[in-house]
């Protein structure tokens, strides 16, 4: 037995760690009780091969560890801050009466001790919660993140086995195509994986395998789906009527469950309002405390530079647990099609495609793949613009070091301040250089040929529902699917039906339909266009008369494009509500700097005749060191506003980049007037 997890890397073998700790696991956990049974389902739901017991034992051997580690960290601690007198012990006390003078001075003598051993038990019972905690977190995390992508993938997934008994496929023929399409259904063809593998490894019988996979899978609906289907395969049910029915509830059901993600989304767009005030008011309160002579600079620089960061990054986490991500990464694999497929699938900035397959064979082919390489560099060198738009974080490779170049120029001619009195001078000329140039240069390019990959993107996405209720009509009147697919190339408009007459054309050539099917969806990588694709190929196969799969996959377009109008709209109004809070954020700041902070620095200058204690070091408040807190305060709070937009709106964090580059130089044309 090995254990999942990977603990090679320390040096230190896990089932060696979990050997040593069976002992602890034994005299602690029931082996047959609650805590343990739930672990064990957990690791099943989660697809981990681990025996429970041992698993168990090498979370006590982490927990034991790590604890033990902090508790002699923790200890050390204790022991330090009164060695090196940073605090004294007379001012420890609890309040205990004393009766004499020398039990008085016996609690005196047990306050050292006592608070030595106090910190290492608390920094030891840290130390276990996290270590034991992580480890036994780790199934039911793999688990509910398997449990959120089947129930994302389950409507697709009975549509496509709905189009597959449509096609006139058997049960068991339905069981192994779903096993086989897990470049499209991911974890649900995983679920199905595990039905066939029983059946046909272990010889169960396929009944008793979906049985028994009813019970190990971690989404309810998919449990309850299996059972369902199994009544119909005891009973000799139609198994169509039954997916169909299934189908269409799934579509129900998925995007309820959208809707209400949206709304959760809506909650959490209401609480980064207060959230992302909370800094504000600080600070106000810090300012104000400051020129009283009775705050902390440190304080200051703590709420800009830690406490703003850790406000965005949490909530960048916090919505992360909700995001509404499309998974797959759009691939169909070319299984089962020709070796031109299968070479041309791999292609990409170091691979060549079809010549791969030969070259060592012979001498002529290594020559090829020569001039191909050279052929790939010149077409890349004459049109960098599409090759970026198609992959646009190597924009980063040319990006990144100019940024660096910009900045080592700039200090080296000295127009860049390197030292803080030189950035309290001038704080906005050296935030500019320092941070704006680097971003610029950096996130301009990036965010410009992301959102022009996307704009190609839904070019084909945009019509896809339309062109396949045409490609049904069509096939609906005895056209084969390839005579359709010509018949929507000739009287449709746009990238899709060009698209169409590219895969015809390559039809004619030679290639067969699946496999210019395939090329067509790997050319976009679009995870709703690989579903459509797959289900189409899928069906052809068996005949070219599919109009109810065409209807079926429209259907299923169709509600993935309600969902998506329904989440833009909904998510248009959290951006607002984010983008309104930080430009309210930015206003608030800006007051404080014209109409605040430099009249009451003179005053409190004046009043206190200049020794005043204050920000700035003592003479009074610096409304220079001010300025330059609150522009780089506005400017963290910019970047992360406008990530958290993207996020919301897209659930990818490249999609932010265009609002942080709006709300950055919204900040710096304020600072400018106003600094």
């Amino acid at each position: 037995m090995s254990l999942d997890l990977d603990a090679g890397e320390s040096g230190v073998d896990a089932n060696v760690l979990a050997g040593l700790c069976y002992p602890v696991f034994e005299r602690l956990f029931d082996a047959d009780g609650d805590f343990v049974g739930d672990v064990e389902r957990k690791l099943v739901e989660a697809r981990m091969p681990d025996q429970v017991e041992m698993y168990v034992s090498l979370a006590l051997a982490v927990g034991l560890s790590v604890g033990g580690a902090l508790w002699a960290l923790g200890t050390a601690v204790g022991y330090g801050v009164f060695s090196l007198g940073l605090i004294d012990p007379s001012t420890l006390s609890l309040g205990v009466p004393a009766p004499t003078p020398a039990v008085q001075e016996l609690l005196r003598s047990l306050v050292v001790p006592t608070a030595v051993l106090l910190s290492g038990l608390v920094f030891g019972s840290i130390g276990f919660a996290v270590g034991f905690g992580g480890v036994v977190a780790v199934p039911y995390s793999r688990a509910s993140a398997r449990k959120r992508e089947i129930n994302l993938l389950l409507a697709d997934s009975v549509s496509f086995m709905y189009a597959l008994s449509v096609g006139g496929l058997n049960q068991l023929e339905i069981l192994r195509a779903m096993a086989t399409a897990e470049d499209t259904y991911g974890e649900v063809s995983r679920e199905f994986q595990s039905i066939v593998n029983e059946t046909e490894y272990f010889g169960t019988d396929y009944r008793n395998a979906i049985r028994q996979q009813s019970m190990e899978t971690p989404s309810d609906e998919l449990s309850q789906f299996l059972s369902d289907m199994l009544s119909i395969v005891n009973s000799g049910g139609d198994m169509e009527g039954f997916l169909k029915d299934k189908k269409e509830k799934h579509l129900r059901t998925s995007k309820q469950e959208r809707e209400m993600t949206l709304e959760t989304l809506e909650l959490f767009g209401e609480m980064y309002m207060t959230l992302s005030l909370f800094p504000l008011l600080l600070i106000i309160i810090l300012v104000i405390m400051g020129m009283m002579g009775e705050a902390d600079d440190r304080l200051l620089y703590a709420t800009v530079y830690v406490l703003i960061p850790l406000v965005g990054v949490g909530f960048l986490v916090l919505v992360s647990t909700v995001k509404q991500d499309d998974p797959g990464d759009g691939f169909l694999q070319p299984d089962g099609g020709s070796e031109r497929l299968r070479q041309t699938s791999k292609e990409g900035l170091l691979h060549f495609g079809l010549v791969e397959a030969f070259v060592g064979t012979s001498g002529v082919f290594d020559r090829i793949r020569d001039r191909e390489g050279t052929h790939k560099t010149v077409e890349i060198l004459s049109a960098p613009h599409l090759f970026l738009r198609e992959n646009p974080p190597y924009t980063l490779a040319l990006t990144v070091p100019a940024s660096l170049a910009i900045v080592g120029v700039a200090v080296a001619s000295g127009s860049a301040p390197t030292t803080f009195d030189g950035w309290v001078a001038r704080p906005v000329w050296s935030a500019f250089v320092w941070v704006y140039v680097p971003v610029y240069v950096v996130l301009i390019p990036l965010g410009f040929f992301y959102e022009w990959h996307q704009r190609s993107r839904r070019a084909v996405t945009g019509k896809l529902s339309d062109t396949l209720r045409k490609l049904s009509s069509a096939n609906d009147t005895g056209q084969t699917l390839l005579e359709s697919v010509r018949t929507v190339s000739e009287t449709s408009t746009g990238k899709l039906a060009e698209e169409f007459e590219v895969i015809h054309a390559k039809v004619n050539y030679g290639m067969s339909l699946r496999d210019a099917l395939v090329e067509f969806n790997n050319a976009y990588a679009v995870p709703r266009l690989a579903r459509t694709v797959k289900l189409i190929t899928e069906a052809q196969e068996a005949s070219s008369q599919i109009t109810d799969v065409l209807t079926t996959a429209a259907q299923a377009s169709e509600n993935q494009d309600d969902i998506e109008r329904e989440r833009k709209s909904r998510t248009r109004m959290q951006v607002a509500i984010i983008v309104m809070t930080y430009v309210t954020l930015l206003g608030v700041m800006a007051i404080l700097q014209t109409q605040f902070i430099a009249v009451m620095g003179d005053l409190v200058s004046q009043s206190d005749g200049g020794g005043g204690a204050g920000f700035g070091g003592g003479g009074g408040v610096d409304p220079d060191v001010l300025s330059m807190l609150f522009f780089h305060a506005v400017t963290i709070q910019a970047i992360l506003s406008g990530f958290i937009s993207g996020y919301i709106r897209d659930a990818e964090l490249i999609s932010g980049v265009k609002f942080a580059v709006i709300l950055m130089t919204l900040a710096l044309g304020v600072w400018i007037y106003v600094g």
